[in-house]
């Protein structure tokens, strides 16, 4: 027996935002298991590997957003793709800048530094910015 896919709804602003959130921690996770992986492995400074771990873990939500948080699958790929690098090159630097100036200028911890800027980043950039740009609908109206 075949199974019927039926598209989800669009659920509004509340709605795309907690899919957000969830996916910002799935790729948060990735990103931070990269990051971790790069300093206490490699030995690398942690405003590098934060690069690093952000641009991994920004590939996993790159795909998320598109199929899960926005449902945006009717969009061009390639267009889409375009639009989140520029994004995430702006989150990268974000982040990085964030990690130097919390860790290596005032000496917190930088995991506990990377948590502080990484939710700032995701709430204050990511999200609207990945709604009304990256993943918007043009005739269809707001996600």
């Amino acid at each position: 027996m075949n199974a019927v896919v039926v598209p989800r709804p669009r659920k509004g602003l509340a709605s795309s935002f907690g899919r957000h959130q969830v996916g910002a921690i799935l790729a948060t996770g990735i990103d931070f298991g990269t990051m971790s992986a790069l300093v206490l492995l490699l030995g690398l400074p942690a405003a590098l590997a934060t690069a690093v771990g952000a641009a991994v873990g920004g590939t996993s939500n790159f795909l998320l957003g598109r199929h899960w948080i926005f449902s945006a699958q009717d969009g061009q790929a390639g267009e889409q793709g375009i639009r989140y690098v520029l994004v995430s090159a702006v989150s990268l630097v974000l982040n990085a800048a964030g990690e130097y100036l919390l860790h290596d200028r005032l000496g917190l911890q930088y995991l506990l530094a990377r948590g502080i800027i990484a939710s700032l980043v995701s709430v204050v950039w990511n999200y609207p910015v990945q709604r009304m740009f990256v993943y918007r609908r043009s005739a269809a109206g707001p996600l």
